[in-house]
């Protein structure tokens, strides 16, 4: 058992506990809370980057001022809500033919407490799109620490613009104590695990990780294991540095998130920092790495800053093809 200053600490009830332990198992339980209570504020050192610009407080409060005396922060905070819908579509030869133009909406760093009225604009923007799965890739808090119950009111209200079935994983700024209450709006989360899905009695395959970016608490091993190498594989990761192992691993096409595109951005789109370890290649948008097809979304919220310049929020349709045209 977890030692009992850790336990009231993170005012852990026992219920809460054993379904942590019933989830994620004693051992990912204990490292993830040991990061949780003694580095979530760190800046410097802990997980795949070196700095944690998240993390600083300072950091919001001088790009904030900077903005408020060039007169850019009302149009910055304007431009968070400008949600763009993208199309993708990601041809995979061995799809079987019942599951051609599957489409997923794929939404990545929602931050839902950023500012007041962004999960109602979010659910607006959501409502009427049509797909057959909604994938979240975390990030559902504004601040990396803190509390997040403002955070799981705005998914509520986002979770009711989604008819469809809903899976997750956490991001660097999730607490593992928020997935009881995020299963508990009807949003299954994969913490290294798989699920099946099923159309007309074929089947293809979904997993997810645990964040990887600042806990390292991913297991792709573990996501993958009984995944049959002649399956489609799909998988939910928060950041995309861990491309390169899973490729390796054998998933075919990668969703994650993380990056915000660079969220305040230079004209073209072009980023400034993605605050990731992977490569730039990795950091928006379609990619591919050996046999794996990824796609990293510029995503829907904002961290550090209420602002997006040049780089707009997005929400994506993924359409599964056979192959492409």
């Amino acid at each position: 058992m977890m030692k009992t200053a850790s336990l009231e600490q993170l005012k852990i009830d026992p219920d809460t506990y054993e379904y942590l332990i019933r989830r994620v198992g004693k051992a990912h339980l204990r490292r993830r809370f040991g990061v949780e209570t003694e580095h979530a504020a760190d800046r410097f050192g802990q997980g795949r980057t070196y700095f944690h610009i998240e993390n600083l407080n300072s950091a919001s409060t001088i790009i904030g001022f900077f903005l408020k005396i060039s007169g850019l922060a009302d149009r910055g905070r304007r431009n968070i809500l400008d949600f763009q819908v993208r199309h993708h579509t990601i041809a995979l030869p061995h799809l079987p033919a019942e599951f051609e133009g599957f489409t997923l909406l794929q939404l990545s760093d929602l931050h839902l407490d950023s500012v007041p009225e962004f999960p109602q604009h979010l659910a607006e923007t959501v409502r009427d799109l049509e797909y057959d799965l909604c994938v979240m890739n975390g990030d559902y808090r504004y601040r990396t620490h803190g509390p997040y119950e403002p955070a799981l009111e705005g998914l509520a209200t986002l979770r009711n613009s989604i008819p469809k079935k809903v899976y997750g994983v956490l991001g660097n700024h999730d607490s593992l104590l928020m997935a009881k209450q995020i299963e508990s709006l009807d949003i299954s989360l994969l913490l290294n695990e798989h699920v099946r899905l099923e159309q007309n009695g074929k089947h293809i395959y979904l997993a997810g990780v645990d964040d990887p970016h600042y806990f390292a608490t991913d297991n792709l091993e573990k996501a993958y294991e009984n995944i049959p190498d002649e399956g489609v594989s799909l998988l939910l990761s928060h950041s995309p540095e861990i491309y390169r192992h899973a490729a390796y691993v054998g998933f075919d096409f990668m969703m994650c998130g993380h990056t915000h595109g660079g969220q305040i951005c230079l004209p073209g789109s072009r980023a400034i920092i993605y605050n990731s370890s992977a490569p730039r290649f990795t950091g928006n948008g379609a990619w591919s790495y050996d046999l794996m097809k990824g796609y990293t979304s510029a995503g829907a919220g904002c961290s550090v800053v209420p602002a997006r310049f040049n780089c707009p929020p997005e929400v994506t349709l993924h359409k599964l093809v056979r192959s492409a045209d």
